[in-house]
C-alpha cells in the first residue's frame, strides 16, 4: 500500500467520539503500526488540535488530527467480513436482544471487552460481522461502550447514518441509561447526586481514574437506594448524566461504597464474605433512546452471578423497573429570578422588623375608649 509523503489533517467524526488515539489509527490507518504511532507521539509529530498527544488520549468529535508523512488516507472501504467460528456465531446470537433497521441491541456478558486492545482478541467489535445479512456491505458500528466487567445493554448501529444519529443522542445526553449495582455498605442519603470531576490517575498509564477537583472533567451521577440488607450491602440504581471513563465505579468508591467485586477502585473492601461472587456487580439494566425507527426502550436480564447474589441477599428484582430518575428542575427565567429576589427581600425586611405588638394586649393601650367605671 502506498503511503503518503505529505502531512495530512483529519477531522474526528461522530463514530469515533471517545475512541483512543491509537485505536483511531488501528481503525483508519491500519498500515501504521502501534510502534510508529508511539514514536510519532513521543517526538511530537502527532498533534490533536495543535497540541501534542499520547496514544491513550481519547478523541472528541470535531477535533483535528495532524498525521506526519507515512500515514495514508483513512480507510473508507467497508471491512471484509471476518470468518467467524461456530462458537463465535453462537455467542453473537445469544447476546442479541432485539434489532431494527437502524440498530442492534445486545446484552453484553461480563468479561467480554467491547473493543480489542493489547492481548484482547475476543470482543464485541470482533463479533459484529455475525450480524451482517447477506448482501450487506456496511458493517455494524459501536456507538458507546461498556467496561469489560460491566454487563448489560449495548447499542450497535447498523449503518453510518444511524451511527451518527445515535452518537448525537449519547453526546447530547438525551439517552437515558439506568444501571443496577450492588455496593458495600448503605449510603446515609437514600437518593441524591454525586458530582465529582474525574481525571486519569497519574502513574496508572491512563487505565485508572480518580477524583480531581483541580483539573478533572465534570462528572455527574444520580443514584437511588432500592433496597438494603442491614448495613452490609445496598442495591443502587445509577443514572450517569455524563460519560466519563469508569465514572460509576469511581463515584461509588468516592462515596465510600465501592461496587461489590470492583477491586480496582474498592480494594479488598469491595469483596463480601461468604459465597457472594467476586465478579463485579454493575449492570446496564435499561436504555431509553430515540432512534430513526422510533423510541427504543430495552431492558437486559441480569447475568448469572448478579442474579444469584440478589437472591442470596434477599433482594427482589421486581422492586425496581429501572425508571429514569426525575429530571433536575429547569433553569428559572429572568422574570422568575426577579420575582424570587423581590419575595426574598420582602421576607427579609419583615423578619428585620420583628413581630408586631398586638393592640390591646399586654403592655398595649386599652382597645376600648369608654370611661372607666
Amino acid at each position: 500500500m502506498k503511503t503518503s509523503d505529505e502531512v495530512r489533517n483529519f477531522t474526528v467524526e461522530a463514530d469515533d467520539d471517545g475512541i483512543r488515539l491509537d485505536r483511531w489509527f488501528k481503525r483508519h490507518l491500519p498500515q501504521v503500526g502501534f510502534g510508529t504511532v508511539s514514536k510519532w507521539a513521543r517526538t511530537g509529530q502527532i498533534r490533536v488540535d495543535g497540541s501534542r498527544a499520547k496514544p491513550d488520549d481519547r478523541l472528541a468529535k470535531g477535533q483535528q488530527i495532524r498525521v506526519p508523512p507515512g500515514g495514508d488516507a483513512p480507510n473508507r472501504e467497508a471491512k471484509p467480513k471476518r470468518e467467524l467460528t461456530k462458537a463465535e456465531r453462537d455467542q453473537a446470537a445469544d447476546m442479541l436482544m432485539t434489532q431494527t433497521k437502524s440498530a442492534l441491541v445486545i446484552n453484553k456478558p461480563p468479561g467480554l471487552a467491547t473493543q480489542g486492545g493489547t492481548n484482547t482478541f475476543n470482543h464485541v467489535d470482533g463479533l459484529l460481522d455475525a450480524y451482517m445479512e447477506e448482501g450487506e456491505e456496511q458493517r455494524p458500528r459501536l456507538v458507546h461502550r461498556l467496561d469489560k466487567d460491566t454487563s448489560g445493554v449495548l447499542l450497535v448501529a447498523r449503518t453510518p447514518g444511524s451511527a451518527a444519529f445515535f452518537s448525537k443522542r449519547f453526546s447530547g445526553r438525551s439517552a437515558k441509561k439506568i444501571y443496577w449495582a450492588l455496593v458495600v455498605g448503605v449510603p446515609d442519603i437514600r437518593e441524591g447526586v454525586i458530582e465529582a470531576p474525574l481525571a486519569k490517575q497519574p502513574g496508572s498509564g491512563g487505565e485508572k481514574m480518580h477524583v480531581d477537583h483541580e483539573g478533572g472533567a465534570p462528572a455527574k451521577t444520580k443514584y437511588r437506594v432500592v433496597e438494603s440488607a442491614g448495613k452490609k450491602v445496598a442495591w443502587l440504581e445509577l443514572q450517569p448524566l455524563t460519560g466519563r471513563t469508569h465514572q460509576l465505579r469511581v463515584h461509588c468508591a468516592a462515596m465510600g461504597h465501592p461496587i461489590v467485586g470492583d477491586g480496582k477502585y474498592g480494594g479488598k473492601d469491595a469483596f463480601l464474605t461468604g459465597s457472594i461472587s467476586r465478579k463485579m456487580h454493575l449492570h446496564a439494566r435499561r436504555l431509553i433512546i430515540d432512534s430513526p425507527d422510533g423510541k427504543l426502550d430495552v431492558t437486559a436480564d441480569l447475568p448469572e452471578h448478579f442474579a444469584a447474589s440478589m437472591e442470596q441477599i434477599g433482594f427482589d428484582e421486581k422492586a425496581s423497573d429501572a425508571t429514569p430518575m426525575r429530571d433536575d428542575p429547569p433553569p428559572k427565567s429572568r422574570e422568575e429570578k426577579k420575582q424570587q429576589a423581590r419575595q426574598h427581600a420582602k421576607t427579609y425586611k419583615k423578619n428585620q422588623r420583628g413581630p408586631r405588638r398586638a393592640r390591646g394586649g399586654a403592655g398595649g393601650k386599652p382597645k376600648g375608649r369608654g370611661k372607666a367605671k
